[in-house]
């Protein structure tokens, strides 16, 4: 699974399953929802089940790289967020007033700061009193953050 992933993903994936994982497996679908959603991902319940089913109730740190590159091709997190833009926007316009993305931003979910929202509207060259594509800044919002080194 290591051609699959940078040495860097392995290595914040190995601490988080091995901070959760005291015994060295997974062995409860609590185990493997608290570690993979502390990796950023979002599995269903259904999906955790089957991979904790299909690994015999049991996950060693190999089978977690298998199930995290699996889960990994299945979940397409720009197009689900581009859905639930989409989902909002009843005119069919494609754009959203940047108030109303700052204020999701900071409100929502686990709710960005000011500054952070102010940094992202940087990078994506977004005015506080215009309007976004909400598919490009999806877009530049999703992108990978550039491996320098």
């Amino acid at each position: 699974m290591a051609r699959y992933f940078k040495e860097q993903d392995i290595d914040e994936f190995r601490e988080c399953f091995y901070l959760f994982a005291r015994s060295g497996q997974i062995t409860s679908l609590d185990e493997l929802t608290v570690v993979m959603r502390s990796l950023g991902m979002s599995p269903t319940i259904q999906e955790l089940t089957g991979y904790l089913k299909g690994k015999g109730g049991k996950m060693s740190f190999a089978d977690f790289l298998e199930v995290m590159h699996i889960h990994s091709r299945a979940e397409n997190l720009p197009s689900e967020v581009v859905n639930a833009f989409k989902a909002g926007d009843v005119a069919r316009t494609s754009v959203i007033p940047a108030r109303q993305l700052r204020n999701l931003l900071q409100n929502w979910g686990e709710g960005l700061s000011s500054r952070e929202v102010d940094n992202i509207f940087r990078e994506a060259n977004v005015s506080n009193n215009g309007t976004v594509r909400y598919e490009d800044f999806v877009k530049i919002a999703c992108a990978p953050v550039p491996d320098y080194y």
